[in-house]
């Protein structure tokens, strides 16, 4: 469902401003009996400046950026985790999303690791399985994120059928050197560098754990 534009309102004052003074220029025009040179001079300035009022209104209509419209994910809200990972590392992964799906966009995440999924958290997809793609081994070879700013506009989407159909925008995150944290947002270009920054920190705070626990 797409949200109203916050600042519609506003882009339309000098639009409806311009307007009425115009109606209210004519109004005075007509109702007086005899017209001298100074309010004739005075309805030329009044004309030229709602005429510029409503010109302004109508430039910002058109240039003005606009938030980008969120959705609603479709699919079921839920928190999955494997059944084999420690309960103080499902603490840890319950924290991490938790912050994420509160202070961010984020509104869908999974984690991967050596072949394995290990939390599925927020709006779940139709798949539980991932499957590497041309995008997420890209990610892990170079162990630099993609942050894939709207993707209904890019072809390599189908990879990530485990997330929501309508995901509007994707971070995938590496997470050590064989793992990578996929998030989901339900608005394009929505990401800001601060949440990337915060993201790749708890990334690489999970991604150490995990490491950790594999040593053992």
């Amino acid at each position: 469902m797409a949200q109203s534009d916050p600042n519609g309102i506003l882009r339309l004052l000098p639009f409806f401003a311009g307007g009425i003074g115009g109606v209210l220029l004519l109004i005075n025009r007509f109702s007086t009996v005899q017209l001298t040179d100074s309010q004739a001079r005075s309805d030329v300035v009044g004309v030229i400046l709602s005429g510029m009022l409503i010109l302004v209104g109508l430039i910002w209509q058109q240039v003005q950026p606009r938030s980008p419209d969120a959705v609603t994910l479709i699919g079921e809200e839920g928190l999955e985790f494997a059944t084999d990972l420690p309960d103080d590392f499902k603490k840890e992964l319950a924290w991490a999303s938790h912050l994420l799906l509160t202070n961010t966009v984020t509104k869908s995440i999974v984690v991967y690791y050596q072949g394995k999924v290990l939390l599925r958290r927020g709006i779940l997809g139709k798949n539980s399985q991932v499957t590497i793609g041309k995008i997420l081994e890209r990610v892990l070879e170079t162990q630099k994120p993609v942050y894939l700013v709207n993707l209904a506009l890019y072809p390599g989407r189908i990879e990530f059928d485990y997330l929501p159909e309508n995901t509007q925008g994707i971070i995938c995150q590496p997470m050590g050197k064989e793992g990578v944290m996929i998030l989901g947002a339900n608005v394009p270009r929505s990401y800001t560098k601060q949440d990337e920054n915060w993201i790749e920190g708890i990334a690489d705070k999970l991604g150490d754990t995990v490491e950790q626990l594999m040593k053992k």
